[in-house]
């Protein structure tokens, strides 16, 4: 599966950027990308570092030294961001550093929402250059932004999975259970109540796609034992409180192992439109996107992600 991900890309050194550079972030998906990138290529950059973003640069690289908004701007001459919708802190970065001369770069860690990334109450602010990960989003980054400098980097976060995954089938004694489902929260309605002003925005939130998945559990030849949620690191465990009560002991919370041990132990990872569904693909795993029947807006490029309304349409036919 690493070999349908991972890509031939341009190369590109870190002689190429600018000295002095800042690593600028706030969300969950670019922390992994960012993170990922700056342990492979061994620099020591500035860090301006918020919210989730933090916990993941510090898993990966240790204690880091994150400095504020304000001086951040004028130590650095460049910036390497993510792309948040939790925060604004990226988009300040674009806004500040081109009125100040300086050079920015954006690495877009998903497949969706392109412009909204760089959109705050109607005013767009667009880095010097984007970087993607992988073909598709490069093609769909080339039509959103035919202007800009799009580059294709090899991802570094997928090579990261794709080789800890396999230590951990190497050398892990976890149990693996074929007939464990994981459910990999997007925290959807967070981000579409941000973005939108409206949790169902795209005509379902995270619990419908749970809902779907649950009702038409049937439909899989093994019997499904259990359903452990992953909340998204953005989050709160609570949220899927009453969820355990609706289903008995047939669904738990998750989130106590790390991403790769919950996916090496489930035989099926399913969610809506999660990166992390990504990251399952390349371990090898079945993934199955559980959207129901009128939400809009998958966008995962990989045909081996199966459709659950395709699954159910077919079931209903035998």
């Amino acid at each position: 599966m690493w070999q349908l991900i991972c890509f031939s890309s341009q190369s590109f050194q870190m002689s190429d950027l600018e000295n002095e550079l800042a690593i600028v972030c706030h969300d969950a998906g670019g922390a992994e990308i960012l993170s990922s990138y700056v342990k492979q290529k061994g620099i020591k950059p500035y860090y301006c570092i918020e919210g989730p973003a933090l916990g993941i640069f510090e898993r990966k690289l240790g204690v880091i030294k994150s400095t504020a908004f304000d001086k951040v701007l004028t130590q650095a001459n460049c910036f390497l961001c993510g792309t948040s919708w939790q925060s604004d802190l990226e988009w300040r970065v674009f806004e500040m550093a081109k009125k100040m001369g300086k050079k920015t770069i954006a690495f877009l860690d998903h497949w969706v929402n392109y412009q909204e990334r760089f959109n705050r109450n109607g005013v767009m602010h667009l880095p010097n250059e984007i970087w993607v990960g992988d073909k598709y989003a490069e093609a769909m980054a080339r039509g959103v932004f035919p202007d800009k400098l799009i580059t294709l980097i090899e991802n570094p976060y997928f090579e990261e999975i794709y080789n800890q995954f396999q230590d951990i089938a190497v050398n892990n004694s976890l149990h693996v259970c074929n007939s464990q489902v994981l459910f990999l929260s997007d925290n959807l309605d967070e981000a579409m109540l941000k973005m939108h002003s409206d949790p169902r925005y795209l005509g379902y939130t995270d619990l419908d796609v749970l809902k779907y998945l649950s009702e038409n559990i049937d439909i899989f030849s093994e019997e499904i034992t259990k359903i452990i949620i992953r909340p998204h690191p953005s989050e709160l465990r609570e949220k899927y409180d009453r969820v355990k009560e609706r289903y008995g002991g047939l669904v738990e919370v998750g989130g106590d192992l790390t991403l790769l041990e919950e996916i090496a132990e489930s035989g099926i990872i399913v969610g809506g439109n999660s990166m992390a569904m990504v990251m399952a693909l390349i371990c090898g795993k079945r993934v199955i996107s559980c959207i129901p029947p009128g939400g809009r807006g998958f966008s995962l490029p990989y045909d081996a992600i199966e459709k659950m309304q395709d699954l159910v349409a077919l079931h209903c036919r035998l």
